[in-house]
């Protein structure tokens, strides 16, 4: 069974930081682009960051720049999204999705495979 399973949400103080993990089971991250996308409230779907399997080229939305580095651990068949200097704005759901091939996406509809999604909480 194909699986994707994030785990790390929470609730932190602004400034605080978070690891969010991404587990997949039933196929290999090996030849699978993974990314983050999160969604807040009243707001659609957004892909925070993405990486590439082989030349590991990754991609970063401007309001994460410089907080947040998206990695994988194949070996482990794992993904992984660090998150720093974290700001209430970005509280949201974080889901974690795959797409067979080797080109980062924008679109939610361009991904195979998605996690059930992990909350992430900033707030004071």
């Amino acid at each position: 069974q194909v699986q994707l399973v994030e785990s790390g949400g929470g609730l932190v103080q602004p400034g605080g930081s978070l690891r969010l993990s991404c587990a997949a089971s039933g196929f290999t991250l090996d030849n699978y682009v993974i990314a983050w996308f999160r969604q807040a409230p009243g707001r659609e779907r957004e892909r925070v960051s993405c990486m590439s399997p082989r030349e590991r080229t990754t991609y970063s939305a401007d309001s994460v720049k410089g907080r947040f580095t998206i990695s994988r651990d194949n070996a482990k068949n794992t993904a992984y999204l660090e998150m720093n200097s974290l700001k209430p704005e970005d509280t949201a759901v974080y889901y974690c999705a795959a797409r067979r091939g080797r080109l980062c996406f924008m679109r939610t509809d361009d991904y195979d495979y998605w996690g059930q999604g992990t909350q992430v909480i900033v707030s004071s």
